[in-house]
């Protein structure tokens, strides 16, 4: 039985459920968005949360440390340390949020997008390359 046990088990063992945990928070850091369904997302938002509110802590050497026990990549730890830390520095929480997609095609599941706040729109980018590319034929 699983009485008074609150952590999400994800449909996996502990330790899968972990690293995919591990996994998906990297990527959030380096992308800055991904598509997940609903139940992970809510998982993965408070982790992300987690390791900005660490990063933007007064000891950035003891901040490294404990971010790197959450992820993979150390470019992850590095964009939290110098480029999320200072975006989020007047947010004292709510560094992402999940946005419903709908849902998957093979088996009905909830879709989300997990999204930094004021996360930077790759889309807008390539879009205006190509406007330019094209003014310039």
């Amino acid at each position: 039985m699983r009485h008074r046990n609150h952590s999400k088990r994800l449909a996996r063992k502990p330790h899968q459920s972990r690293l995919m945990l591990k996994n998906m928070v990297t990527s959030v850091l380096l992308y800055e968005r991904i598509r997940t369904t609903k139940k992970r997302a809510q998982v993965v938002k408070g982790v992300v949360d987690r390791v900005i509110t660490i990063g933007k802590g007064p000891k950035k050497d003891l901040a490294i440390r404990k971010i790197n026990q959450y992820v993979f990549d150390t470019n992850a730890c590095r964009k939290v340390m110098e480029v999320l830390a200072k975006r989020y520095a007047k947010r004292s929480s709510g560094f992402s949020r999940v946005v419903p997609v709908g849902t998957r095609g093979g088996d009905g599941a909830l879709l989300a997008d997990l999204i930094l706040i004021d996360a930077v729109e790759p889309e807008k980018v390539v879009e205006t390359e190509k406007k330019s590319a094209v003014s310039k034929k």
